[in-house]
């Protein structure tokens, strides 16, 4: 969503300090140029020429809301020229719209930042043209989100052209959002961190990947917090056109206890969207994992399906006829299937103040998938300035998230309180502590930390389990948790759930 908000256009948070605006004595403004205009010369220089028209528009869109008119009439010449429709240059239109119109395009914008190598290395210089008056489109409509009152026509709007940005960057929609892009490398599923290959100077975005996915989900609470959500719940039409997102989510958690009727049954039923959605992406994580070590006291359940047989026949080698070419089996094997039935207690505590709304969403559903396994005792406590047990609806996320209350002050001794009566077997116990620990009562509540440390619980501190890794943690209990041989997790869930499984396993 661009200027089609309110005709302005909000400055990006990355290169403002060395980015020029269109106008400035460092680059072509409009009716400066020396260069040729579109459609007067062909060649090299003339496709370059284009392609820079293309980006000083853009750079003029992102670091000024007053319309260039003279870079609007060139960019005008360059899209018809070279065969795109005039609506890439409207602000009001969305990827979708274009793309509905246009359907041969929809191919051009999947990958379109993707570094591809090319054998001779030429660049095709009309190409690159083209890619510019897309690339332009795309980041204009994600990042001139503009200012002002947000309909929730526009909040869809603009998280459908930031769906078309992530396809453009080699991922799927919502993944940079949601930080669920999979990969070791920075450049996420599908995108090539280094290189430009192809693709000539068309922006290689691929790079810096890990802080667009941040800035997108910045901009997208930006706009949540700019609707009337309220009006919006209250019209079933309005609300059905929502996408849930984090941000949403937060919104409506925050406000549910002012809703009612029509706009508290839709408010859930985005709720509910939300929570499935991410519990189907964490259970993938979590995967289908036994519990218990083998029982080999027990003997194993003489059945086919249990039957080793490579330890059958190496047991039964000396039977071997070489005459007859055959084995004779005295003794068949089968494998010890029968697992310790002591069940393993996990205790997540988790911080429910303002600045872990996340972690409080993602933890409360990983709580649950954890909930399902077998010989798992899972126990969850929300906490602000005072603690709440979660444990009797700990197998329905959506149930506890309507039950929590964000926002508040931190006071973990509370939680403490509550989590402590709960560890019957210290050493069968592991006790997840998840939150930024910025506490009002510190060393009282380290003392209580380390007791249950000593006592021969598993504890797993962890300062943020948000989509995206991000979250700062009090430096003060980062450093006394890592003299205690418990060092604090840094902020991705996909550690945590690594952590436990290897514990639960």
């Amino acid at each position: 969503m661009t200027d089609h908000m309110t005709g302005q256009a909000s400055d990006p948070t990355a290169g403002q300090a060395t980015g020029p605006s269109a106008g400035q004595a460092t680059g072509p403004s409009a009716g400066q140029a020396t260069g040729p205009s579109a459609g007067q010369t062909s060649g090299p220089a003339g496709h370059e020429s284009r392609r820079q028209v293309l980006y000083w528009r853009l750079l003029a869109r992102l670091f000024d809301h007053e319309e260039q008119a003279a870079l609007e009439s060139a960019s005008l010449a360059v899209v018809e020229d070279i065969g795109l429709p005039p609506a890439l240059l409207d602000p009001g239109t969305s990827v979708d719209s274009i793309v509905q119109r246009h359907p041969e395009l929809a191919a051009e914008f999947e990958g379109l930042m993707v570094p591809e190598p090319d054998d001779d290395g030429a660049r095709d210089r009309a190409a690159e043209v083209r890619r510019a008056a897309l690339v332009s489109k795309v980041l204009l409509n994600v990042f001139a989100a503009g200012s002002g009152t947000v309909t929730a026509a526009q909040l869809s709007r603009w998280q459908s052209d930031a769906g078309w940005l992530e396809r453009a960057l080699g991922c799927k929609p919502g993944d940079l959002r949601g930080g669920r892009q999979a990969g070791g490398g920075a450049g996420g599923p599908g995108v090539s961190p280094t290189g430009t290959g192809g693709r000539g100077t068309t922006p290689d975005l691929s790079r810096l990947i890990p802080a667009i996915g941040p800035e997108l989900g910045s901009i997208e609470a930006d706009l949540v917090k700019r609707m009337h959500l309220r009006e919006v719940l209250a019209d079933p039409q309005l609300a059905a056109r929502l996408t849930p997102s984090m941000s949403l989510i937060e919104q409506l958690l925050r406000d549910k206890n002012n809703l009612s009727g029509v706009a508290l049954a839709n408010a859930k039923a985005l709720i509910r969207r939300f929570v499935d959605e991410v519990a189907e992406v964490l259970r993938t994580q979590v995967e289908k994992a036994t519990v218990g070590a083998l029982d080999r006291s027990v003997p194993p359940k003489r059945v086919f399906r249990n039957l080793d047989l490579d330890r059958t026949i190496w047991k039964n080698l000396t039977n071997w006829s070489p005459e007859e070419e055959r084995l004779y089996v005295d003794r068949l094997y089968y494998r010890h299937t029968a697992r310790k039935t002591t069940p393993q207690r996990l205790i997540v505590v988790v911080d429910q103040s303002g600045s872990m709304v996340d972690s409080m969403v993602n933890c409360t559903i990983l709580a649950s998938i954890f909930a399902g396994l077998p010989k798992v005792d899972v126990h969850l406590i929300a906490y602000d300035t005072q603690a709440l047990d979660l444990t009797p609806w700990v197998h329905d996320p959506f149930e506890t998230l309507l039950r929590t209350k964000l926002g508040g002050g931190t006071d973990g001794t509370v939680a403490m309180a509550l989590a402590q009566p709960k560890v019957a077997e210290p050493r069968n116990t592991v006790v997840v502590w998840i939150s930024d620990f910025y506490e009002w009562r510190t060393e009282q509540l380290f003392e209580s930390m380390s007791a249950l440390h000593r006592s021969g619980v598993k504890f797993i501190p962890v300062g943020s389990v948000t989509s995206s890794g991000r979250g700062s943690v009090n430096p003060w209990f980062r450093e006394r948790l890592k003299d205690l041989g418990t060092p604090v997790i840094s902020g991705h869930i996909r550690k945590l759930v690594q952590e436990l499984k290897t514990f639960l396993a």
